[in-house]
C-alpha cells in the first residue's frame, strides 16, 4: 500500500514541501536583509498550491492526454505584508522574518506529527499492536 496515494498523507506531505519552500524564501529575506532596494517576498497561501491544478500551464483538453498533475508548486510573491520600507528601499524587517520562521516550525512539527500518527493508527489497524 503506498502512503502517498492516501489523501491524509498526501498533503501533509504537500504541507511539508510548502512548508520548505516557505523556509528558503524566509531564509533567503534574512539573508539580503542590507541589500539596498530589496523586496521581501513570500510564498503564496497554502490553500492556492493545494487548488492549483495546472502545473506549468499545461491543460489537458482530452481525456487521452497526460495531465500536468494535481497539485501545484509553490510561487514566490513580492511580501505584500511586510512592515516598513526603510530609506534604502530595504523592506526586510528582521522581526517579521523571525516570527515566520517560528510559525514555520511549528507548522512542520505539526504536519511531521500528524504524519506520524497517521502512520501509527494505520499500523494498529493492520497488526492490531501498538
Amino acid at each position: 500500500m503506498k502512503l502517498e496515494a492516501m489523501s491524509f498523507f498526501q498533503i501533509a506531505s504537500q504541507r511539508m514541501e510548502w512548508l520548505g519552500a516557505r523556509q528558503q524564501v524566509v531564509s533567503e529575506n534574512i539573508a539580503n536583509a542590507d541589500t539596498p532596494n530589496f523586496t521581501a517576498r513570500e510564498v503564496t497561501p497554502f490553500a492556492e498550491m493545494v487548488g492549483d491544478t495546472r502545473q506549468s500551464g499545461i491543460v489537458t483538453t482530452d481525456p487521452k492526454h497526460i495531465g500536468g498533475g494535481s497539485v501545484g508548486s509553490p510561487k514566490v510573491i513580492d511580501d505584500q505584508e511586510a512592515w516598513k520600507t526603510g530609506l534604502d528601499g530595504n523592506s526586510v524587517v528582521l522581526e517579521q522574518q523571525s516570527i515566520k520562521a517560528n510559525e514555520i516550525s511549528e507548522g512542520y512539527q505539526l504536519a511531521a506529527q500528524l504524519y506520524r500518527k497517521g502512520h501509527d493508527l494505520l499500523t494498529l489497524s493492520v497488526t492490531g499492536l501498538r
